[in-house]
């Protein structure tokens, strides 16, 4: 069984590099596809289990993909099917990009059900929405979705939710509809930014982004280019949580401070020093922290994706803290382990209420999720003795190299491969 062997306790000092932003690059690869001219160069591409997933079936529909380390290159002039169904489809949530993907360059578009990370009910019923006000008629037949139109033309669409996922699927298929289309109520996360950005240099006339209202104006054909994937957010932020925890100090380079406020507030009311220094963050902390409240929130609100590294982070602050998650109604599983090691966390509905302890104990955990792997991670840094981490295959889906990152700022993690 692979796992991490993480013996806790040390002090974190030194320099780690960001690498791409996963949620920007599983969004931009299948955007690719829509380039019916030249070539696609994108660089900072994460090393991840889920970038490689998407390179599969981008390559199983006839695309021909070329990676070297954080670049990958894509032809897709030579693309043949607009049936996504080999079995990568079903392992990550995001290959339902894949949909407004092909569904504009096609008017067609078959693609299996998402699968990913099991933190809740996560419905596509606002990117169906969004499909079928630009055209599409659209069915979930044998456990895939089907969308095809005539042609797709533009008009105005006003998502019940804010939806990260429906925001930019709608947006990909948009691209091509005829006409203008605005979309209302959109998610502004960063990456649907990078999203835009990287179809506006294929050719997209898109305004608007990261704002909640998104104009674009259709056009006839994208073209290949070469773009750069932003740097990632959340694993920024995982590692902000990680050197204030274990205490010392880090610099963090390749970030955008600003897509970081809201972590960097927090910290700070936890008492942890902050420095933002053009690209890089540095973080000083001695580990003598106060807990606080936090709730989740989209863009820039708190990020749901870094609320379980927080709540292992909170564990042991001193005095009473509150986590209201308010995105995902079961994000909480990584709490049975943190127990494990001796946290004292009650879950009642979407509230979490943590009673800081002094310090956690190692024990066997397992990742019951991508972001819970990485709170695992944190636990295991912070606890005496010698913590356990299975279930490395969801860890692995979003942060390169972990362990290694980690080892170089001080800390102690050994990988078994068997």
């Amino acid at each position: 069984m692979k796992k991490l062997i993480i013996e806790g306790g040390n002090p974190l000092n030194g320099d780690i590099e960001i690498s791409g932003a996963k949620n920007a690059a599983v969004a931009i690869l299948p955007s690719a596809i829509m380039a019916t001219k030249g070539t696609c160069v994108i660089d900072n591409i994460p090393q991840i289990s889920d970038i490689e997933c998407i390179k599969k079936i981008i390559e199983s529909l006839g695309a021909k993909v070329v990676s070297d380390n954080n670049l990958v290159t894509i032809d897709s002039t030579c693309i043949n099917s607009y049936d996504a169904n080999i079995e990568e489809v079903q392992k990550m949530r995001a290959s339902y990009y894949l949909i407004g993907a092909l569904l504009g360059r096609f008017k067609k578009a078959r693609v299996e059900m998402p699968g990913g990370c099991a933190i809740g009910v996560r419905p596509i019923d606002q990117h169906i929405k969004g499909f079928e006000a630009l055209g599409a008629k659209v069915t979930i037949e044998h456990g895939a979705v089907i969308a095809e139109a005539d042609k797709l033309v533009g008009t105005n669409i006003y998502f019940d939710v804010v939806s990260v996922g429906a925001t930019i699927n709608v947006m990909l298929a948009a691209v091509f509809a005829e006409g203008k289309t605005i979309l209302e109520n959109c998610a502004k996360e960063p990456h649907i930014v990078d999203v835009a950005n990287f179809l506006n240099s294929m050719g997209a006339n898109i305004k608007g982004a990261g704002t909640d209202v998104i104009r674009i104006n259709g056009v006839n054909e994208l073209k290949g280019c070469n773009y750069s994937v932003i740097p990632d957010q959340i694993e920024a932020g995982t590692y902000m949580m990680a050197a204030a925890a274990c205490g010392g100090k880090v610099n963090i380079n390749n970030v955008i401070p600003k897509h970081l406020e809201s972590i960097s507030a927090k910290l700070i009311e936890m008492g942890v020093d902050i420095t933002e220094n053009g690209d890089s963050i540095t973080i000083e902390s001695s580990r003598k922290l106060k807990g606080v409240n936090v709730k989740t929130l989209p863009y820039p609100g708190f990020p749901t994706d870094l609320q379980q590294p927080m709540t292992t982070l909170l564990s042991t602050a001193k005095g009473r803290s509150i986590v209201n998650e308010s995105i995902w109604e079961s994000r909480f599983k990584h709490v049975d382990e943190l127990k494990k090691m001796g946290a004292k966390v009650k879950v009642e509905s979407n509230l979490a209420v943590i009673e800081g302890v002094e310090c956690l104990t190692g024990a066997k955990i397992v990742a019951t999720d991508l972001r819970a792997g990485a709170a695992m991670v944190i636990a295991g840094l912070i606890a005496k003795g010698t913590t356990e981490v299975t279930n490395l295959e969801h860890i692995d889906r979003g942060y390169p190299n972990i362990e290694n990152k980690l080892n170089s700022l001080g800390a102690k993690i050994t990988r078994i491969e068997k």
